[in-house]
């Protein structure tokens, strides 16, 4: 097992406020006859310089009993898993999670794990890679020690992903994600005998439960760049779904969709539109029904199918602005972003972002309230006209509120006369 001392790492990886913070949490623990321990990414962030803002805390002893104390100091309050042994704070940017030690059973691949109380080792002895194993002694005697037992400071050197026994990836299938979301963000590979078994145990993924399974591909598209972890995924037989799969056309779309969307990057339901953009209706139904996705994300899915399917709509020769605006008005913006980015006519795309940058904000300067001191009733009259006058405005047949007050009054009476003719 490998040890050395890592307090200069902590201190220039850590906020010398959360360091301090540290240490208070760390004399609690020991005055309770308890050790505190930094682990898995927080330690492997910080021996890489990254910046990591989860801070994981192991106690040998009963972490729950701590926590009163913790929140005191902390000043914040707790949000306790009791069935787990573990509680979280929210510290600014940070959270902070404190957990007992524990190890880990299986009843069968893919259940989650029965917990029970252990020692430090068998915690980490149950975690995924050894990049992860890792912990820090913050207690005060032996502050800044590193607990190293599986080599993952060596991996961190070599810039290799390795599980930590041959059955890992089949007691839980999502560590197959994981190693592919860690690989690519962290520009390792996986370790020889790490990938074989993961090719070996690909097919576990199907004993995962479907919610465990949306959640990692969800935690896939919330990368820096999901696209190189679908086509590593890909390469290796591993697809979010039978009908799709990473490829290159993904690689040029995907950085579009950032550079579309902006800050912060875009969510994992404009991501899986522009996926299934290629698939039938039915298709996507599939995905959506395979994978349990939300309501509000099958949405975003299924308006983008439509509005492919409407594109002979919308390609028409002198399309009117309002024209536009009725085709796409139901749908959801998300949906006209990812078709647009999707499509490879560059008229559909102008008249797609057309509406997202303008048409969507266009108004009458008049409301209900206007057209009847103006003399309309309320009614169904009433509706007819506030939707005549804003495809007016669309079609910019009427600009100012003026030209709209006229425009009202030229229809008010023609009403009129019409009535009278009748």
């Amino acid at each position: 097992m490998s040890s050395s001392n890592l307090v200069r790492q902590l201190t220039e990886g850590l906020p010398s406020e959360l360091l301090a913070t540290l240490r208070k949490l760390s004399d609690i623990a020991a005055a309770q006859s308890h050790i505190l321990y930094l682990v898995g990414g927080a330690v492997r962030d910080i021996l890489l310089k990254r910046p990591s803002l989860d801070i994981d805390l192991t106690v040998e002893g009963d972490a729950l009993a701590l926590v009163p104390h913790f929140a005191v100091i902390l000043g914040l309050p707790k949000v306790t898993h009791p069935s787990f042994g573990t509680a979280s704070f929210g510290w600014g940017p940070y959270t902070i999670d404190v957990a007992t030690a524990r190890r880990e059973r299986y009843r069968r691949p893919g259940a989650l794990p029965q917990v029970e109380p252990s020692t430090l080792m068998e915690d980490l002895h149950r975690r995924d890679f050894t990049i992860n194993a890792m912990a820090i002694h913050l207690s005060p005697s032996r502050f800044g020690e590193q607990i190293d037992p599986f080599g993952g400071r060596g991996d961190l050197r070599k810039r290799l992903i390795r599980i930590l026994h041959p059955e890992s990836f089949k007691d839980d299938a999502t560590r197959i994600l994981r190693a592919l979301r860690y690989e690519q963000r962290l520009g390792f590979r996986l370790e020889k005998g790490t990938e074989a078994y993961l090719r070996r145990d690909r097919a576990m993924l199907n004993t995962v439960g479907r919610d465990r399974l949306r959640q990692g591909w969800e935690l896939i598209l919330k990368e820096e760049k999901p696209e190189t972890i679908l086509n590593r995924a890909a390469a290796l037989g591993i697809t979010l779904h039978a009908s799709l799969s990473g490829d290159s056309w993904l690689a040029k779309v995907f950085p579009k969709a950032r550079q579309a969307w902006g800050t912060p990057p875009p969510p994992p339901s404009l991501y899986l539109a522009i996926f299934c953009y290629a698939l039938s209706p039915e298709g996507a139904e599939a995905v959506i029904q395979s994978l349990r996705l939300t309501k509000g994300t099958a949405k975003v899915i299924m308006d983008t199918l439509q509005i492919k399917e409407d594109i002979p709509s919308l390609a028409q020769a002198d399309l009117l602005p309002s024209r536009i605006y009725r085709l796409l008005q139901q749908r959801s913006n998300q949906a006209i972003l990812a078709a647009s980015l999707a499509t490879d006519s560059s008229l559909i795309q102008n008249r797609l972002q057309t509406y997202l940058n303008t048409l969507r904000y266009i108004k009458p300067h008049l409301n209900g309230q206007a057209l009847q001191r103006m003399g309309v009733l309320p009614g169904t009259d009433l509706g007819k006209l506030l939707k005549a006058l804003h495809q007016a405005r669309l079609d910019q047949e009427v600009t100012t509120i003026e030209e709209e007050q006229a425009w009202v009054y030229r229809w008010l009476e023609a009403k009129a006369e019409k009535k009278g003719e009748d």
